[in-house]
């Protein structure tokens, strides 16, 4: 039993000798444009997706998502922020798109899976915090507030049903790019952090206008 304990431990040892010498050599090609192989690509998607279930656990939703100011605002965040990668109505690609690894879901076309509150309850949490070597990033660093993310999510679970043209008259009727913004974010840390700041400080609230496409 020893030995085969010993030569099972030798066997991992070597094998992770040569999984450093090849990284050390540069041997693993990092490149946006060399996609991973298949096997490799459905382990990365299995852990990714495991993670994401396990983290956003315990989410819940608010009740008020058909609410109709969260889907309108979510709209003008949606066109500003994610449309360039993930798309939208009667759009078909986008250059940044093409050349990102993996490439960003279309979240213009409907999911396989049903739309559920765990569906809402996962979107907010990669919204909020992001994932890790996708391009995908947490928006709360930038200073997304929850609830902008929750009209973001009350505007996903509408948008596959949309035409273009109904996706372009929600845009419109938006506040465009409308959020706390960094510097909302930024008096908020500092608050916690026992920063003095004016008691009339509010979070600035930017507004980039719409896409035009």
């Amino acid at each position: 039993m020893k030995k085969i304990l010993l030569g099972a431990f030798g066997v991992l040892g070597l094998g992770a000798v040569t999984v450093i010498g090849l990284l050390q050599a540069g041997a693993i090609d990092m490149a946006a444009d060399k996609p991973h192989s298949p096997a490799v690509h459905r382990l990365i998607e299995w852990a990714r997706e495991q993670s994401i279930a396990r983290r956003a656990t315990g989410i819940v939703p608010p009740d008020d998502l058909s609410d109709a100011d969260r889907i309108r605002r979510g709209a003008g965040n949606y066109d500003a922020m994610c449309a360039n990668c993930h798309l939208s109505p009667g759009i078909e690609d986008s250059e940044i798109r093409k050349g990102l690894y993996p490439t960003p879901s279309n979240l213009s076309r409907p999911a396989n899976a049903a739309d559920s509150d765990r569906t809402d309850a996962r979107r907010f949490w990669i919204v909020k915090h992001g994932v890790k070597a996708s391009g995908m990033p947490a928006w709360s660093k930038g200073g997304m507030e929850d609830e902008a993310i929750w009209d973001l999510t009350a505007f996903l679970k509408i948008m596959t049903s949309l035409s273009p043209e109904e996706y372009h008259r929600q845009v419109e009727a938006s506040d465009g790019h409308s959020h706390g913004g960094l510097e909302g974010h930024e008096a908020e840390m500092g608050n916690k952090s026992g920063a003095e700041h004016p008691h009339d400080t509010k979070p600035h609230s930017h507004k980039h206008g719409v896409h035009k496409r």
